[in-house]
């Protein structure tokens, strides 16, 4: 009894953990947040939805760009337009002409130079030389329903070997249906230099009295049937 007295007590249960035990209790710092790869994404987007705007530095001159085509625009509808009213006036002087010709027999009228008086030109001076001529004209209508009104602004030239020595005018005038009317005009040329065989050879046709003249005459002239008159027509 007295041995078992004397023993030692047996140890008390330990409540520590070992080492490792604390070292496994530590939190570990969670992982960082790692970016997304870089990726390429194409976007589509319908070309309706599509619009262009000009550099800021490019605005005047787009501008200009723009100004100008508007211009050619109205210069090309004006353009247009005048083409086809010129057309159309065509059109309705040639149905002129030949309702004309159709329906009233019309016959153009005839011209006959009867007479010209030539002075003032001086052939035996080197000077140049002033010519005057005047020239009388029989004009005949031969229609019988059509009038004809001959207008201003006519010419008439005279020339000799391609070179022209006067320039005149006729009068305005009215001519009645199958009618026949005498008209006068005058020509005058002013410092005319003819080289001297051209000169020798007019002298030579003045000394025999046959002159080897060329006369034009151009006349803005309108026809009259009935109450309707037509465009002017230059013969």
């Amino acid at each position: 009894m007295a041995a078992a007295a004397d023993s030692p007590p047996p140890p008390s249960p330990s409540t520590d953990a070992p080492p490792q035990a604390e070292s496994d209790q530590i939190k570990k710092p969670p992982p960082p947040n790692l970016a997304p790869p870089p990726t390429t994404y194409v976007v589509r987007v319908p070309r309706e939805q599509i619009f262009y705007y000009p550099p800021p530095g490019n605005t005047a001159k787009y501008e200009k760009l723009s100004r100008g085509r508007e211009r050619r625009s109205f210069c090309c509808r004006c353009c247009c337009f005048t083409s086809c009213l010129l057309f159309l006036l065509i059109i309705a002087a040639a149905v002129s002409a030949v309702a004309m010709y159709l329906v009233f027999g019309f016959q153009s009228p005839g011209y006959t130079v009867t007479k010209v008086a030539i002075h003032g030109m001086n052939l035996t001076s080197a000077t140049p030389i002033s010519p005057g001529f005047d020239v009388t004209v029989r004009a005949e209508n031969p229609n019988r329903k059509v009038d004809i009104y001959y207008l201003k602004e006519s010419s008439v030239n005279v020339y000799y070997d391609g070179v022209m020595l006067g320039y005149g005018v006729l009068p305005d005038f009215y001519q009645p249906r199958k009618s026949v009317t005498v008209v006068r005009a005058t020509v005058a040329g002013s410092d005319i230099v003819l080289g001297g065989a051209a000169k020798a050879k007019l002298r030579n046709a003045q000394n025999r009295g046959k002159v080897p003249l060329l006369l034009t005459v151009e006349a803005p002239v309108k026809f009259e049937v009935g109450a309707v008159k037509t465009p002017f027509w230059t013969s």
